[in-house]
């Protein structure tokens, strides 16, 4: 723990309109202006993974997070307007790329092939923290088997220009993901939401309104889901943000999960063709300002839970990294078949179906909780 000091001044420029001011609310003249902060922020050298500076709209949350961190503070850069999110990570690796955008919660395949400008305002939210993320983890540090040499990112202005649902969602994924080290760095979150410190997590909190540093540990609250079966429309919602363009089959049963009174989840399950009381899972979208937390897969799990009490087999087949991963590490899962090259021989019985030829899948069964 250290304690950082800083004072930040500017010219006072004499005009008319400054001296009535003056003279009207009593302001002391100078010919500077200036502002002393002073508080304890712990360092690099401590073992830490996530910390916050919040305070009030000039509290001095910048300035301190400037002196105490200097060049780790994320700078904002210019997103070309010709050229895909996908191709604005520098030399990484485009499975690197896509394990970035998904470990800040942002799995939306069809959103990473377009311009970062005619993206939502949380998408660009999640899209600026993976760059600021790679641009730390760029330069070195190993945060497995080291904490403490973990390279640090500190981000200013966290949160500020999206929805606060949006906000808190995304400071759980980045907190979910740094904490299970699919983010190689250490995070500092600066912000004047207050809303988002127990989503985030951190080992620690600067508050800039008290001039206090608090070392702990906070917990985030519950997503409480409520899941209903729904009408075949409501996948016009969550239709563009699916990997597959692939129209829903009208023997599909669906389900919804809604958060606050929105839905912001949709699970779909077909029979398998020629396998009595076998069901499979065709379509699990979450909305991307709600990605990163779990959502889509505790959806699933519940709808598999629903198939199971009717004494059904129910299935997953997928490409997606994210989906894979978590079913590979469940012990509701296991893997039922590997297909290198995929399959689109179902196609042939299923009007409008895209099946899975030339992309690499993997199928698993819900065997449930024992």
């Amino acid at each position: 723990m250290s304690v950082v000091r800083a004072t930040v001044s500017c010219p006072v420029h004499d005009s008319f309109r400054v001296q009535q001011v003056a003279g009207m609310f009593d302001v002391p003249i100078e010919r500077r202006a200036s502002s002393s902060f002073e508080v304890e922020v712990p360092d690099a050298t401590e073992d830490w993974q996530i910390g916050l500076i919040v305070g009030p709209s000039g509290s001095g949350k910048s300035t301190i997070v400037r002196q105490a961190f200097g060049e780790r503070v994320w700078r904002e850069r210019d997103w070309p307007a010709d050229r895909a999110v996908v191709d604005c990570f520098g030399e990484l690796s485009a499975r690197q790329i896509t394990g970035l955008l998904t470990a800040v919660g942002f799995s939306s395949p069809p959103a990473w092939i377009k311009p970062y400008s005619v993206l939502s305002g949380g998408e660009k939210f999640r899209c600026d923290l993976a760059r600021a993320m790679a641009s730390a983890m760029q330069a070195g540090g190993d945060a497995e088997t080291n904490t403490v040499a973990a390279p640090i990112v500190a981000f200013d202005e966290f949160t500020s220009v999206v929805d606060r649902n949006v906000a808190q969602i995304g400071s759980a994924a980045v907190s979910k993901s740094i904490r299970e080290g699919h983010i190689a760095c250490r995070f500092v979150a600066v912000t004047c939401h207050y809303d988002v410190a127990e989503w985030l997590e951190p080992d620690w909190v600067v508050d800039m309104a008290q001039r206090s540093c608090q070392r702990r540990r906070l917990r985030r609250p519950a997503i409480e889901l409520e899941l209903y079966r729904t009408k075949h429309r409501l996948w016009r919602v969550f239709a563009p943000h699916h990997y597959l363009s692939g129209a829903l089959s009208g023997l599909a049963r669906c389900y919804a999960a809604w958060w606050k009174g929105s839905p912001i989840s949709f699970c779909a399950t077909l029979p398998v063709i020629g396998r009595k009381g076998h069901w499979r899972i065709s379509r699990i979208v979450t909305l991307p300002d709600f990605q990163g937390v779990g959502i889509g897969m505790r959806v699933a799990e519940a709808v598999c839970d629903l198939h199971r009490a009717q004494g059904h087999r129910i299935n997953v087949t997928a490409s997606h990294p994210a989906l894979i991963a978590h079913c590979q590490k469940s012990p509701l899962w296991r893997t039922a078949r590997v297909l290198k090259h995929g399959s689109g021989n179902t196609a042939r019985f299923v009007h409008n179906y895209r099946g899975s030829s030339g992309r690499a899948v993997v199928s698993f069964e819900y065997t449930g909780s024992h």
